[in-house]
């Protein structure tokens, strides 16, 4: 008599093991709820890559002058050492290109600019930019939603502690720190979000950027900015010897009447004493002739000098080179509907999928809660 084979048993499935085809199941049986997430996830999409306001970048690349002076001007130093004159060379006075971002966030440099006159589309004349944020910039509908949804703790905050009051500075302002007003600190922050700068420490170069609604605006601002960026940079490198550079021509000047004065007193001495030999007349011409000698010799050093301060001058201007000139952008950099709506749909998709899973646990949360009770 052959032995009757039981049937194999299935493998029970183990509490941690994840069923694929549930989970397939699941998402089948709540299809109707992801696909309607996934939808409305598109058209939040939509509305949002069509509420957001249009911006434009412009941006420029810079090589900044870098390395030791007496390096690059060894050349002009050996002739000028020919000459008599000796250039005071300092490395010293390198300023790092790691602080140039600290220089278009200072407030002096966003005060220049906000006084940058622009011209928009729907100004015949040219504005500036603090006019154009104080008076004409209105809050994109976008913008207005987020403030009232996600910024409404911060309104309700602000509108409790009230307006803070308009500090004004006594006496003489050119005196005191720096006070803005509250319009110029709200175009400060805007200037914070608009204008960029990006060091490239590997490579060396810097990348400064800017974004406004507006191609040809955003392409001025960004050409301001770099001007403003070059003229800081070289008033501080060359304000030493600048200094230097003024008193001395003021010396220079000085010795070089004394030195005529003195030219004049002996050549009036000679052509009187030129028929005398006394001992007086002889007195006379060689005081002179001493006073002219060493107004010579001042006027002659100080000459070398002026010519060293001036050498020193340009040797310390920094020198910027434009790899990436400012234009005008084509295209606009935001928003990127496309990416946008991707987004929100793929959004709406893992809420869809996880409001269905989630319903599924509290059922079996739910449904062990009541076998146990």
């Amino acid at each position: 008599m052959s032995e009757q084979q039981s049937p194999v048993q299935p493998k029970p499935i183990a509490d941690d093991e994840i069923d694929l085809l549930a989970l397939v199941k699941t998402m089948w049986n709540g299809r109707r709820t992801i696909i309607i997430s996934v939808i409305s996830g598109a058209i939040l999409g939509v509305a949002v890559a069509l509420l957001s306001p249009k911006e434009y970048t412009a941006s420029t690349v810079m090589v900044p002058q870098m390395g030791d002076s007496q390096s690059k001007m060894g050349g002009l130093g050996g002739l000028a050492a020919l000459a008599g004159i000796s250039l005071d060379i300092n490395p010293g006075a390198e300023l790092s290109p790691m602080i140039y971002p600290q220089i278009t966030g200072s407030i002096p440099f966003q005060l220049e600019m906000m006084d940058t006159p622009l011209n928009f589309q729907d100004h015949s004349q040219p504005i500036t930019l603090f006019e154009y944020y104080t008076k004409y910039s209105k809050s994109s509908v976008l913008g207005s939603i987020k403030k009232y949804t996600i910024g409404l703790p911060g309104v309700i905050i602000g509108a409790i502690k009230g307006k803070p009051e308009e500090l004004r500075l006594p006496g003489d302002s050119t005196k005191q720190p720096i006070l803005l007003t509250k319009d110029q600190y709200t175009v400060k922050k805007a200037l914070d979000e608009i204008v960029s700068l990006e060091v490239n420490a590997k490579e060396g170069y810097l990348t400064l950027s800017t974004r406004m609604p507006e191609a040809l605006v955003s392409a001025q601002l960004a050409k301001k900015a770099q001007d403003l960026l070059q003229q800081y940079i070289t008033e501080f490198k060359i304000k030493k010897a600048e200094a230097n550079l003024d008193f001395i021509l003021g010396r220079y000047t000085e010795t070089k009447a004394e030195f005529e004065k003195a030219q004049v007193s002996l050549a009036i001495v000679s052509d009187r004493n030129k028929n005398f030999t006394s001992g007086l007349s002889q007195i006379e011409t060689d005081r002179i002739q001493t006073r002219y000698t060493i107004a010579f010799t001042v006027f002659q050093d100080l000459a070398k000098q002026l010519e060293q301060a001036k050498i020193q001058v340009k040797m310390d201007t920094p020198v910027f080179t434009i790899i990436e000139p400012v234009t005008v952008p084509a295209e606009r950099s935001k928003p990127k509907k496309a990416m946008i709506v991707t987004i929100w749909i793929f959004l709406g998709g893992i809420i869809g999928v996880g409001f269905v899973f989630g319903k599924e646990f509290m059922k079996e949360v739910k449904k062990r809660w009541n076998e146990t009770a």
